[in-house]
């Protein structure tokens, strides 16, 4: 979906194909992962290919991130939102950890 609720204010993303494609690339990586796993290959070789999974996911959220500030917290903080730029800051904590 193109549209973000934030605040009953729709608007648009501009990363979301770039996202999906992001996601639908990990997706195949991990099951290829998993695969792996169940034919019994190599721990080092399982250990280097989950490693890019978690990249690709990593660099997903960055995508997901940079658009949310660009847009969301633009947004909010022309609204005085603070709850918005809250939020945020939980939700850069736990994509942190």
């Amino acid at each position: 979906m193109d549209e973000h609720i934030h605040q009953q204010i729709p608007h648009e993303h501009t990363q979301t194909k770039a996202v999906l494609n992001r996601l639908s690339r990990a997706q195949g990586h991990l099951e290829s992962v998993r695969r792996m796993v169940e034919r019994g290959e190599d721990c080092t070789e399982v250990l280097v290919q989950l490693s890019a999974v978690i990249s690709a996911l990593n660099s997903t959220g960055r995508v997901i991130l940079k658009d949310h500030i660009t847009h969301c917290i633009v947004n909010a903080m022309e609204e005085n939102d603070i709850d918005a730029m809250n939020r945020l800051d939980a939700a850069i904590d736990r994509f942190m950890r």
